[in-house]
């Protein structure tokens, strides 16, 4: 495979209160954040994101991954409900619809597959957004969490469901008695 010597993706690991998360960015946004721990998950996101951009991912310093951290951390402190950091993320033209529609579900809320699908004008396309939330390499920041099965359970998450069922907890104001 040929890289992109000029195309740069550095990389950094952020610390959160449900595990490491390694963020990578290019030159124009985020473009990976994903948990660490699920090592197969890793591996074939980092393996797409090299494939993707032709480039290799590198660890270092970057402003991006300054502002991501510092949006985290007041994530998690319950002082952010939006993110502003620019993001980078590439895939089908179906995907990225996908995607920012997830983004468009407000905080503290969820959606089913099928919501999401008719939000994008696929309405039998409920299994197709499924897949492409399994294939976001933005975990929290494109918020595939916020998504969940028609009968109200919690479904799949490639961060693992117990992340999924913080995340909402999190975005609905429960604390530990939840």
């Amino acid at each position: 495979m040929h890289y992109n010597t000029d195309m740069r993706i550095i990389s950094r690991t952020i610390k959160t209160p449900i595990g490491n998360m390694l963020a990578a960015t290019t030159p124009q946004g985020v473009c990976l954040f994903e948990f660490m721990d699920v090592e197969e998950r890793l591996k074939k996101q980092l393996s797409r994101l090299e494939r993707v951009f032709s480039a290799t991912v590198n660890s270092g310093k970057h402003a991006y991954l300054d502002q991501l951290e510092t949006e985290m951390a007041e994530y998690f402190s319950g002082n952010r409900k939006q993110f502003t950091v620019s993001l980078d993320f590439r895939g089908t033209d179906f995907q990225k619809r996908s995607w920012l529609a997830l983004q468009q579900i407000p905080y503290g809320e969820t959606r089913s597959y099928q919501q999401q699908a008719c939000a994008i004008n696929h309405p039998k396309a409920a299994r197709a957004v499924a897949n492409a939330n399994h294939h976001n390499k933005l975990s929290v920041l494109i918020p595939c969490h916020r998504v969940i099965a028609k009968d109200g359970s919690l479904a799949g998450y490639g961060g693992e469901v117990w992340r999924k069922q913080f995340l909402l907890e999190l975005e609905q104001g429960c604390n530990s008695e939840c």
